[in-house]
Formats: C-alpha cells, structure tokens, sequence
C-alpha cells in the first residue's frame, strides 16, 4: 500500500509545472479558504499511506537553501570552519542562493536516510510545506514540489478533488 502512492506519482509525473500551477491557482481562490482548513488533515492520511524514506526524491534531485544559522549548525557537527564547510559542501545556484553543490545530497545513505538527520538545513526540516500552518506560505513552490516529491502531490491532488466535491 505504501509504494502505491509513488507509483500513482510516477504514472502521473508526465504533467507539467503549468497543471499544478492551475491546481495550485484554483486551491488558493478567495472562495476556497474553507478548503484549507483539511490540508493538515489531507497531509496526514498520505503520509500514513507514504514514507519520506520510499522516496527521497528530494534529496536526490533538489538541493535546499542553506541559511547562515544552517552553516553554522552544520559545521559546528561535522568540525569544520564556516568557511571549510562552505568551500566543501556549497555552491550558489542561478537564483543566488547558497545551496549543497551536489545532488543527489552528499548527506544522502543508500537507505534513504539522512546521516545529518537531527541537523539538517531548515528547508529539508520544512519540506514539502504541506503542513497546515505553512502551506499557505508554499504557494509558489506546491506546483514545482509536485513534480519532484509524490507526498505534494498526492497532497495536491486530494485538496483539488475536495474542492471539486464541494
């Protein structure tokens, strides 16, 4: 049951940016706020049905953003300067943002895990902003996201078929 999800993900992965972009437009109507109350309510039942560690797409296709306090944090962990960690582990990408310079992520294991779990970036610790109290604030990445993470959607499509059955 886990892996049906990612398969229905997989299936579906041929639509494009601009079909979650229109999903996306439609969720966040004026006329739709209601629907935002089931978001965390919808976010739990696809996680009960998906595991983060069946996929680890993210972590294999998109680096997040690091922050200054991740930096630190980081290279505090792994014992090296603010600079050693930068030189070693970053890049600045097209956007201008300080991010892993490698994909998929140097922290990655084979298991999916992440082997700077209790340390990793605040991006990683906020992916894939489906939580209630921050879905909102993901609009702009919900219709990249669901290209890259099935979670999102599976999340997506849930909150559309809602809205639709209104």
């Amino acid at each position: 049951m886990k892996k049906d999800l990612i398969e229905k993900w997989k299936k579906a992965n041929v639509r494009s940016e601009k079909t979650y972009k229109k999903i996306v437009k439609n969720l966040f109507e004026k006329k739709n706020k209601k629907i935002f109350k089931k978001v965390g309510e919808v976010q739990d039942q696809v996680f009960k049905e998906m595991s983060c560690m069946d996929c680890a797409n993210c972590c294999k296709s998109i680096p997040p953003q690091l922050l200054k306090s991740d930096v630190k944090r980081l290279s505090k962990h792994l014992g090296l300067s603010k600079k050693q960690f930068e030189k070693e582990y970053t890049t600045i990408d097209d956007d201008g943002d300080l991010v892993f310079k490698t994909s998929p992520c140097v922290f990655l294991q084979d298991d999916n895990a992440c082997s700077i779990y209790e340390f990793r970036p605040e991006a990683c610790r906020e992916y894939p902003h489906t939580e209630q109290s921050i879905f909102k604030d993901g609009k702009e990445w919900h219709a990249i996201n669901a290209i890259y993470c099935p979670a999102v959607y599976n999340v997506l499509e849930r909150m559309n078929t809602l809205l639709n059955n209104k």
